[in-house]
């Protein structure tokens, strides 16, 4: 997680726990990744309450050590819609989540 900022609280051993979560979210319920802008991604997520109930616990536990994160989700019948917003400084951050986002989905199709 080179990417992480000096903000998080998320004590270093954890990350790697935090950062599968995220991959294994990603791997089995992203349908579509779009970079609304610089601060903006949204992802687009399987249905169902099962991977609602694990974005918002995971969701929860990610702004409480990185409370700069905005997430906001929203149930569609396309899915789950994830808006994650960040502010202009920590765009990298949102980069890092983008890529890690795109690399567990190519990995689970492979």
């Amino acid at each position: 997680m080179e990417w992480a900022p000096a903000e998080c609280t998320l004590p270093t051993e954890e990350r790697p726990l935090r950062v599968a979560e995220f991959d294994e979210l990603f791997a089995s319920a992203l349908r579509g990744l779009e970079r609304v802008g610089p601060t903006h991604l949204r992802l687009t997520l399987d249905d169902g309450a099962h991977v609602e109930e694990t974005v918002r616990d995971l969701t929860a536990r990610e702004t409480g050590c990185c409370s700069f994160f905005i997430f906001t989700l929203t149930p569609g019948r396309e899915g789950l819609v994830v808006d994650i917003e960040v502010p202009a400084v920590h765009a990298k951050v949102l980069d890092g989540l983008a890529v890690r986002a795109i690399e567990a989905v190519s990995q689970a199709a492979s």
